[in-house]
């Protein structure tokens, strides 16, 4: 249905015009016309052609039939939802329902408790901001960790410079917090904990349930950032008992540009709406809700209720492809966080021996990351393996590895291939694994400055 309304469309145009076709294919069929046939080059960097997309944490395609059902609302059914006196917006309206209503379904959740905003970003402010906002004259406590999203955390700090005050949690070696530790640093004024259930980093998946029965315990709400657990892990509202949760369409094969927030009814969470507007999404997300974006995250929902248990099965074989894959042919792989509380798609890895920047630079035909595509652009080690304690020299080489719907076999093996050859050579130019395989323990050694 998609290639075929683009068609008709494409054909509309002048002759003169150049057309490029378009496909709902999940991988990109043919180079653009501009592209050099003998490689890629963007950024001062050449490669022999698109490189194998093993990032799926930052972001993942678009499922072709989540473009199916997105396409009409570009193209035919274009109303405005909110318009309320003729056929093209009642149609809309309608598609923002069924939309709602299908996130909803996913996580256990009434559709009236579903409110759409343009991303987990501006979910996570709405919460923190908006519930410490709200209850500001009784509550001046927020509790968080040291691992969320670094817009968890600057959603904080901004509230620090306000004068409310936050703690940030400390995280185990495996990445996860004390439950203990939780309950200990509650007080009467404490408004909001905020605990991300699936960290974008390391794949850890927090004790979420069992910090909501300390939250209900102490009649406290409860927020989770859970665009990383959305279709991945089963999530349950009431079972979870959140007050509130993050999440994004683009994290589970949906559009760019959407996400939701869940605002518990009963008992009911107040918030302070951080836009104003015209007061759409019940006066707490003012602006035009986008129809096709909000389609196509609602397709994207009803296809992970629908095959979560599968993808699972499947990403399983392959995460264990990849690690002992590369296990099987390399010493000094070290995977960062717990792997028994773990989202299977998320694989991080640090190799010993080797500077990081010259890996991920060797690696120029294998799309991965060194950590968050918030903070990616910084040298400095990940601040969310730093809080596991992990030594600043390890950190430096950590890779994430992002396994997802797409992404098959032969791309697994050859991302084995290339990431075991790039550190073996860079492992040969290094003076400290000559050392480390001479016997010789290089922490013992008493480096002199000059």
């Amino acid at each position: 249905m998609a290639s075929m309304l683009l068609r008709q469309t494409l054909t509309k145009t002048k002759p003169t015009s150049v057309i490029r076709l378009f496909s709902t294919a999940a991988a990109v069929s043919s180079p653009p016309a501009c592209e050099d046939p003998t490689g890629i080059t963007m950024k001062g960097v050449k490669i022999a052609g698109r490189p194998l997309y093993l990032d799926m944490q930052a972001t993942s395609p678009v499922d072709p039939r989540v473009l199916d059902w997105m396409l009409p609302f570009y193209l035919s059914r274009y109303g405005n939802p909110h318009s309320r006196t003729h056929l093209y917006g009642w149609e809309s309206e309608s598609a923002v329902e069924t939309a709602r209503a299908q996130v909803a379904a996913l996580i256990g959740a009434s559709p009236k408790e579903i409110v759409f905003t343009s991303g987990a970003t501006e979910s996570n402010n709405i919460s923190i901001k908006g519930v410490m906002h709200f209850y500001k004259d009784k509550k001046r406590h927020v509790i968080t960790t040291q691992t969320e999203h670094k817009c968890v955390l600057d959603s904080c700090r901004h509230l620090q410079q306000e004068g409310f005050e936050v703690t940030y949690l400390p995280v185990g070696p495996d990445g996860l917090i004390d439950l203990d530790r939780l309950r200990k640093e509650i007080r009467p004024d404490t408004g909001l904990v905020s605990v991300m259930a699936v960290n974008n980093e390391i794949g850890v998946v927090q004790p979420v349930e069992e910090v909501g029965k300390i939250c209900k315990e102490f009649n406290v709400p409860f927020h989770t950032d859970a665009a990383q657990a959305l279709g991945k892990i089963k999530i349950d509202v009431e079972k979870w008992n959140v007050s509130l949760m993050s999440l994004s369409g683009h994290k589970i094969y949906g559009p760019k540009g959407v996400g939701a927030l869940y605002l518990r009814r009963r008992p009911r969470i107040r918030v302070e709406p951080q836009m104003n507007g015209g007061g759409q999404e019940r006066g707490i997300r003012s602006g035009t809700v986008p129809t096709p974006l909000v389609v196509g995250m609602g397709t994207a929902c009803e296809l992970a209720m629908k095959e979560m248990e599968y993808d699972e099965r499947r990403i399983t074989g392959l995460q264990e492809r990849l690690l002992n894959g590369i296990r099987d042919k390399i010493d000094g792989v070290v995977v960062n966080g717990s792997m028994d509380r773990r989202y299977v798609g998320n694989l991080n890895l640090s190799f010993a021996y080797v500077e990081g920047e010259s890996l991920l630079m060797g690696l120029k035909e294998v799309a991965v990351s060194s950590g968050s595509a918030c903070t990616s652009a910084s040298l400095e080690p990940s601040y969310v393996l730093r809080a596991l304690g992990v030594d600043e020299d390890m950190a430096h080489t950590s890779i994430r590895f992002g396994i997802g719907r797409f992404t098959t076999e032969e791309e697994i093996d050859r991302a084995v291939e290339l990431t075991v050859k790039q550190v073996e050579k860079l492992r040969e130019m290094s003076p400290l694994y000559e050392m480390v395989k001479e016997g010789i323990d290089i922490k013992q050694i008493q480096w002199s400055q000059h």
